[in-house]
């Protein structure tokens, strides 16, 4: 099942057509990635999803339901934490938990169960000092505390890692990882190695459109281009092949590499036992997801 649907989204700013007919599908228990360039559209996408944007054409369905401008009934299905969330700093993070259940209309009961499950979860538990104090990567994780507090059934969050530093980073993956068993995740990014690292599924915003759709292994393997390196022990050896193959690229260390789609392995392998040379290391390398979005956005 599909927790969220997107068909045919378009959405106009004055002459400039962002969205062109989006079609997108994030299955219900995925950690889904959203990509694309900066400016593609991805955070128009994600307010639109929660009806804070009038749209120009299309349907979203989340869990089933229309999504309709000006409206909330879906967001009670959803969690959602922009890419710089707002706090009130004079709040800790216990009252801010207070504070948002209060404002949703939660038990004093269910406020206080579920802000201390949230916040042992996001690693703040028993942190009581004022929010103000916090570091960029403590109230990104106090947003995606806030943003789970009405267990919701999607949780979207906007370039989650953005500005923060490794350490940060995988902080957050982790938590995204994590929270996988409670809901439907979808984060919108433009740091690839991330959607490598916790992504089930994966779509590329590029022109307006969903360039590229489906789970990242099968993507992968759809659209394997393999690279090859070798490395050779003589200057003489490798000057021979660069002036066989005009394919073949030598990389700053010092490796030639070449894609088999523009050159077939065998055909070096053919020449090198001709020539009697033996490579020192010859390596194929799996295609990335940068790879697959280079090759599709300079298409």
């Amino acid at each position: 099942m599909a927790m969220l649907q997107i068909e045919g989204l378009h959405k106009r700013f004055g002459d400039r057509e962002v969205l062109c007919g989006v079609n997108l599908s994030v299955p219900e228990g995925s950690v889904f990635g959203f990509i694309g360039q900066n400016g593609a559209g991805k955070t128009t996408t994600m307010k639109a999803i929660l009806g804070l944007l009038r749209i120009d054409g299309g349907d979203i369905l989340v869990n089933g339901e229309w999504v309709k401008y000006g409206e909330g009934r879906t967001n009670r299905f959803i969690g959602y934490l922009p890419d710089v969330p707002a706090f009130y700093p004079f709040m800790t993070a216990p009252e801010y938990l207070r504070f948002c259940g209060e404002i949703s209309g939660l038990s004093a009961k269910e406020i206080e169960g579920r802000s201390r499950e949230l916040l042992e979860l996001v690693g703040l538990a028993g942190e009581h000092h004022r929010i103000k104090g916090f570091s960029r990567g403590m109230k990104q994780r106090l947003g995606i505390a806030q943003a789970l507090l009405g267990r919701p059934r999607l949780l979207i969050c906007d370039e989650p890692t953005s500005a923060l530093d490794p350490a940060g980073r995988k902080e957050i993956l982790d938590l995204l990882c994590a929270v996988r068993e409670q809901t439907t995740v979808l984060f919108s990014t433009h740091i690839l190695s991330d959607v490598e690292r916790i992504c089930t599924d994966v779509a590329l915003l590029h022109h307006g459109v969903i360039a590229m759709q489906g789970e990242l292994s099968v993507l992968k393997e759809r659209y394997r281009r393999d690279v090859y390196r070798l490395e050779l022990e003589r200057e003489e050896d490798r000057a021979m092949l660069l002036q066989t193959f005009p394919a073949i690229t030598r990389e700053e260390d010092g490796m030639l590499s070449f894609s088999a789609r523009d050159l077939g392995a065998d055909r070096v392998m053919h020449v090198l036992a001709e020539s009697g040379v033996a490579p020192v290391r010859w390596e194929r390398l799996e295609p990335t997801l940068e790879t697959l979005f280079l090759e599709v956005i300079e298409s």
